[in-house]
Protein backbone atom coordinates (compact mmCIF):
# COMPACT_ATOMS: atom_id res chain seq x y z
CA UNK A 1 0.00 0.00 0.00
CA UNK A 2 1.08 3.59 -0.55
CA UNK A 3 1.14 5.89 2.44
CA UNK A 4 1.11 9.62 1.77
CA UNK A 5 2.35 12.45 3.97
CA UNK A 6 3.85 15.91 3.76
CA UNK A 7 7.41 16.38 2.53
CA UNK A 8 10.34 17.52 4.68
CA UNK A 9 9.79 14.81 7.27
CA UNK A 10 10.53 15.41 10.91
CA UNK A 11 9.84 13.52 14.16
CA UNK A 12 6.27 12.24 13.64
CA UNK A 13 6.64 11.82 9.87
CA UNK A 14 9.65 9.57 10.44
CA UNK A 15 8.32 7.70 13.46
CA UNK A 16 5.04 6.91 11.67
CA UNK A 17 6.67 5.33 8.60
CA UNK A 18 8.91 3.29 10.93
CA UNK A 19 5.83 2.14 12.86
CA UNK A 20 3.89 1.39 9.68
CA UNK A 21 6.74 -0.51 8.01
CA UNK A 22 7.50 -2.61 11.09
CA UNK A 23 4.05 -3.25 12.58
CA UNK A 24 1.30 -2.44 10.06
CA UNK A 25 2.41 -2.88 6.44
CA UNK A 26 5.78 -4.53 5.73
CA UNK A 27 5.44 -3.64 2.02
CA UNK A 28 4.57 0.01 2.64
CA UNK A 29 5.68 2.63 0.12
CA UNK A 30 5.92 6.23 1.25
CA UNK A 31 5.01 9.20 -0.92
CA UNK A 32 5.84 12.76 0.10
CA UNK A 33 3.69 15.59 -1.18
CA UNK A 34 3.93 19.38 -0.82
CA UNK A 35 2.85 20.77 2.55
CA UNK A 36 -0.24 22.49 1.13
CA UNK A 37 -1.64 19.36 -0.57
CA UNK A 38 -5.30 18.83 0.22
CA UNK A 39 -5.54 15.28 1.62
CA UNK A 40 -9.00 14.95 0.01
CA UNK A 41 -7.26 14.91 -3.39
CA UNK A 42 -5.11 11.89 -2.54
CA UNK A 43 -6.14 8.76 -4.41
CA UNK A 44 -4.53 5.36 -4.19
CA UNK A 45 -2.87 5.92 -0.86
CA UNK A 46 -3.48 6.35 2.85
CA UNK A 47 -2.82 9.90 4.05
CA UNK A 48 -1.19 10.36 7.45
CA UNK A 49 0.14 13.27 9.47
CA UNK A 50 -1.83 15.74 7.39
CA UNK A 51 -4.45 18.17 8.58
CA UNK A 52 -7.93 16.70 8.91
CA UNK A 53 -7.08 13.02 8.33
CA UNK A 54 -7.89 10.06 10.56
CA UNK A 55 -4.20 9.25 11.04
CA UNK A 56 -3.27 12.78 12.04
CA UNK A 57 -3.06 14.98 15.09
CA UNK A 58 -6.12 15.03 17.36
CA UNK A 59 -6.05 17.24 20.44
CA UNK A 60 -2.79 16.65 22.31
CA UNK A 61 -2.07 13.47 20.36
CA UNK A 62 0.12 13.12 17.30
CA UNK A 63 -0.17 10.87 14.25
CA UNK A 64 1.89 8.12 15.92
CA UNK A 65 -0.86 7.95 18.59
CA UNK A 66 -3.55 7.66 15.90
CA UNK A 67 -1.74 4.78 14.17
CA UNK A 68 -1.13 2.99 17.47
CA UNK A 69 -4.86 3.16 18.25
CA UNK A 70 -6.22 2.32 14.80
CA UNK A 71 -3.99 -0.72 14.38
CA UNK A 72 -4.34 -1.85 18.02
CA UNK A 73 -0.64 -1.69 18.85
CA UNK A 74 -1.15 -0.30 22.35
CA UNK A 75 -0.32 -3.60 24.08
CA UNK A 76 3.37 -3.42 23.12
CA UNK A 77 5.10 -1.74 26.08
CA UNK A 78 8.21 -0.84 24.08
CA UNK A 79 6.07 0.87 21.44
CA UNK A 80 4.17 2.71 24.17
CA UNK A 81 7.43 4.20 25.46
CA UNK A 82 8.40 5.31 21.95
CA UNK A 83 4.88 6.69 21.51
CA UNK A 84 5.27 8.91 24.57
CA UNK A 85 8.67 10.20 23.44
CA UNK A 86 7.45 10.89 19.89
CA UNK A 87 4.33 12.68 21.19
CA UNK A 88 6.38 14.93 23.46
CA UNK A 89 8.96 15.69 20.75
CA UNK A 90 6.28 16.39 18.14
CA UNK A 91 3.86 18.47 20.20
CA UNK A 92 6.21 21.08 21.65
CA UNK A 93 6.97 19.29 24.91
CA UNK A 94 10.43 17.97 24.08
CA UNK A 95 11.96 20.04 26.87
CA UNK A 96 10.00 17.99 29.43
CA UNK A 97 11.75 14.72 28.63
CA UNK A 98 15.47 14.23 27.82
CA UNK A 99 14.76 11.48 25.28
CA UNK A 100 12.13 13.58 23.52
CA UNK A 101 14.58 16.50 23.41
CA UNK A 102 17.29 14.21 22.01
CA UNK A 103 14.89 12.83 19.42
CA UNK A 104 14.03 16.36 18.29
CA UNK A 105 17.72 17.29 17.96
CA UNK A 106 18.60 14.09 16.12
CA UNK A 107 15.63 14.48 13.77
CA UNK A 108 16.82 17.95 12.81
CA UNK A 109 20.36 16.69 12.25
CA UNK A 110 19.29 13.75 10.13
CA UNK A 111 17.14 16.04 8.00
CA UNK A 112 20.08 18.40 7.46
CA UNK A 113 22.32 15.56 6.27
CA UNK A 114 19.98 13.67 3.94
CA UNK A 115 19.41 14.46 0.26
CA UNK A 116 15.66 13.77 0.47
CA UNK A 117 12.89 12.38 2.66
CA UNK A 118 13.50 8.77 1.61
CA UNK A 119 17.13 9.00 2.72
CA UNK A 120 16.05 10.58 6.01
CA UNK A 121 13.77 7.60 6.65
CA UNK A 122 16.47 5.13 5.72
CA UNK A 123 18.98 6.73 8.06
CA UNK A 124 16.65 7.52 10.95
CA UNK A 125 14.87 4.16 11.04
CA UNK A 126 18.03 2.81 12.73
CA UNK A 127 17.40 5.21 15.61
CA UNK A 128 13.87 3.87 16.13
CA UNK A 129 15.11 0.29 15.80
CA UNK A 130 17.61 0.99 18.58
CA UNK A 131 14.99 2.60 20.82
CA UNK A 132 12.63 -0.30 20.28
CA UNK A 133 15.32 -2.88 21.06
CA UNK A 134 16.34 -1.01 24.19
CA UNK A 135 12.80 -0.68 25.52
CA UNK A 136 11.97 -4.33 24.73
CA UNK A 137 15.03 -5.47 26.67
CA UNK A 138 14.21 -3.06 29.52
CA UNK A 139 10.69 -4.54 29.73
CA UNK A 140 12.10 -8.08 29.86
CA UNK A 141 14.42 -7.14 32.72
CA UNK A 142 11.61 -5.46 34.66
CA UNK A 143 9.15 -8.36 34.29
CA UNK A 144 8.62 -10.39 37.48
Amino acid sequence: MKWVTREKVHVDRVACPWLIKNFVDKEAEFVFVPRDTDPQTIQGGIPFDMKGVELGHHGDECSFDAIMKKYKLTGDLALKKIQEIVRMADTGKADQNPLAFSLEVLARGYGMNAKDDHETLQREFHLYDALYSYFRKENEINQP
